[in-house]
């Protein structure tokens, strides 16, 4: 059985966010996604406590996508060390399950 994964990182604008988004949904990387946002944000950078206001973006791909995604992300965010992390999607409608497997191939 595939493993399927919700895929989340952030961005400072809604245009890199929807950018992410879309050329990983283009290259089949992910099956779908969302931005949601702005959120508010606090969080440690360089040593310092910082605030801002971020965009957040969902993907939902299997575990064998993943490394290509993650690379994916990486390479074409701006940060030079962005959050990409994963939640394993542990159960949902099988045919939304078999179609994000199709989607992804």
């Amino acid at each position: 059985m595939t493993d399927y994964l919700q895929v989340s990182t952030t961005a400072d604008s809604r245009d890199v966010a929807m950018n992410l988004l879309k050329t990983a949904v283009q290259a089949r990387l992910a099956a779908s996604g969302q931005v949601f946002g702005p959120a508010a944000s606090v969080f440690w950078h360089e040593g310092q406590l910082g605030e801002g206001e971020e965009w957040q973006v969902f993907l939902r791909t299997t575990a064998d996508r993943y490394p290509e995604l993650e690379k994916h992300l990486k390479s074409r965010h701006p940060w030079d060390n962005p959050e990409v992390s994963f939640t394993v999607i542990d159960g949902g409608a099988l045919s939304y399950l078999e179609w994000l497997a199709r989607a992804t191939r």
